[in-house]
């Protein structure tokens, strides 16, 4: 009787133990360290160094991050020394584009541990305790295995939490520079852009009732209307469908090209693709005159490297096309049309529905508009239009001025038109030929002012993501990275310019590490000349 009360007391410890903390069985001797910004210290160890932020994950297993500059200069210099260890540990692999942090999930071999432990004991309470003692202990038990397998799930999903470095989601767009501008801040990567792609040709190919006799018109994604990207998505516990039912009014996604992405079904719950209402890229324009995809844009992978993002949801995970990150043939798909991929989610476009996602995997606010928010808006000049029976609309061409765009379409047999363009007043011009009854028309109305997407860089730059540079940002000392030993002999030139495309650094030969210390803060761009190409990559001085 002695050892049957003596295991069961060691079973309620064991439970109190379970349910008081996540078990970790490492032996970690923790830094002191002191930031001397909000005049305190704290005990834990090195994380990782990300985005000019140091993450500390402390006794409690929280992971805090500090601004780097905020730390003591001693704890600055010690941070750095890692976040160097960790690359040069890191700087065999030869896939060096800097992908979303990796999720490091809790030890699988804990776990089991634990679950074995706690069936050993079921299994000995069974045989062993009296009948009627067990109707006292088995809740207990029970109370004890839920306890320990929720702070499992709960730290998984906690973990679940991808914080995605933003020289990465830049590293997308730079290819669309200068029709683009990024930025962004300690929550949301910001896109701005005129949303009318410079690749290809909008609109040709709509046809039967698909043209709602809407035209492209750019639009002032700027400043406080720029795209924002959540930079810390985050896994949610209920996927909300992409389907007739939500998400149809306002984006989804934005294209690495600047180009919302619109729920494939329309605001009348059908399958734009399916009823002939996109053009030959997946594209048309909504009742404000704004141009926008309806489809996932693989087109873009004409114009860009095919382990890159094609585009963004607006919940914050990549949307990749027939291949993964690092090149392999695209994994099997989850009912979301994406999956996890080395710990972080994102999603695949397609040529079949659902085209691109199919459920929200992060977690995202829909308004009673059934419109996910936050995201930038349109601007309409004139009223909406009905659609136009019949029409099959065959080009869309930009004028010789740059300020408005030429239409044409077929009707009943007949060639019509759209004439239409603005002035530097917001006063838009539409000119109507019908060619039926051989009448023409012209209306004005009085609309936004077009504005102007910032300059990042210069024409004369070509873009590759084959560049790391860390850390980044950083105060002017920091170390470049690039795919192999034969391209790094191959460099003839590194330079770095000002974003006003002024020299302001040049070396003529590779190095890994650059010490620039009367830098002023800001953005730079770093061009790394090769024999047959050039390498571009922005980085941040604070």
């Amino acid at each position: 009787m002695k050892i049957k009360n003596c295991l069961l007391l060691l079973l309620c410890a064991m439970s109190t133990f379970m349910l008081a903390h996540n078990i970790n069985c490492d032996k970690i001797q923790l830094k002191h360290w002191k930031i001397e910004k909000e005049n305190k210290s704290i005990e834990g160890t090195f994380y990782m160094l990300r985005d000019g932020n140091v993450f500390i994950e402390d006794e409690q297993n929280n992971v805090i991050a500090y601004p780097l500059t905020s730390l003591s200069a001693e704890d600055q210099e010690f941070a750095l020394y890692k976040n160097e260890r960790v690359n040069e540990l890191n700087s065999h692999r030869t896939n060096v584009a800097t992908p979303p942090v990796h999720i490091e999930y809790p030890s699988n071999v804990r776990f089991w541990i634990v679950l074995i432990l706690i069936t050993a004991l079921g299994i000995f309470i069974l045989k062993f305790i009296e009948n009627k003692k067990l109707k006292y202990i088995v809740p207990v038990l029970l109370v004890g295995v839920t306890a320990t397998l929720y702070s499992y799930t709960t730290k998984i999903m906690h973990s679940m939490q991808s914080m995605t470095s933003p020289t990465f989601i830049d590293s997308a767009f730079v290819p669309f520079v200068p029709h683009i501008h990024t930025f962004w801040d300690e929550s949301y990567f910001y896109v701005e852009s005129y949303g009318i792609p410079t690749t290809h040709e909008m609109m040709v190919g709509i046809s039967n009732h698909g043209w709602q006799q809407q035209v492209p018109i750019p639009q002032c994604y700027i400043g406080v209307n720029a795209w924002p990207i959540p930079l810390n998505p985050v896994i949610a516990s209920v996927s909300i469908p992409v389907d007739s039912i939500h998400f149809t009014r306002g984006a989804i996604a934005l294209a690495v090209n600047g180009v919302p992405i619109f729920n494939v079904h329309t605001n009348t719950g059908v399958d734009s693709y399916l009823d002939g209402q996109l053009d030959s890229y997946g594209g048309h324009c909504g009742r404000a005159d704004d141009y926008h995809y309806h489809l996932a844009p693989l087109h873009l992978y004409e114009h860009t490297n095919s382990t890159l993002p094609i585009a963004f949801g607006l919940d914050g995970f990549a949307v990749y096309g027939s291949v993964e990150p690092d090149g392999t043939p695209m994994q099997t798909l989850d009912a979301n049309h994406g999956h996890l991929f080395n710990g972080v989610y994102h999603y695949h476009g397609t040529t079949e529905a659902p085209y691109m996602i199919a459920n929200m995997v992060g977690e995202v606010t829909e308004d009673a508009s059934n419109q996910l928010i936050p995201q930038a808006h349109a601007q309409p000049v004139r009223p909406a239009l009905t659609p136009l029976n019949g029409a099959l609309i065959t080009g869309c061409t930009p004028n010789g001025t740059n300020n408005g765009y030429s239409l044409s379409y077929t009707l009943s047999g007949q060639t019509d038109s759209v004439v239409y363009f603005w002035n530097t007043s917001g006063l838009y011009t539409f000119n109507f030929f019908t060619a039926g009854n051989g009448t023409n028309s012209t209306q004005t109305y009085n609309g936004f002012t077009q504005c102007v997407v910032p300059t990042t860089t210069n024409d004369l730059f070509s873009v590759e993501n084959n560049i790391v540079i860390y850390p980044n940002p950083n105060n002017g000392v920091f170390h470049l990275q690039l795919n192999s030993e034969a391209q790094r002999r191959d460099v003839k030139e590194i330079s770095i310019y000002n974003l006003q495309g002024e020299l302001i650094f040049q070396v003529p030969h590779y190095q890994s590490r650059f010490d620039i210390m009367n830098i002023e803060k800001g953005t730079y761009i770093m061009r790394v000349q090769l024999s047959e190409n050039q390498i571009i990559q922005k980085f941040l001085v604070y």
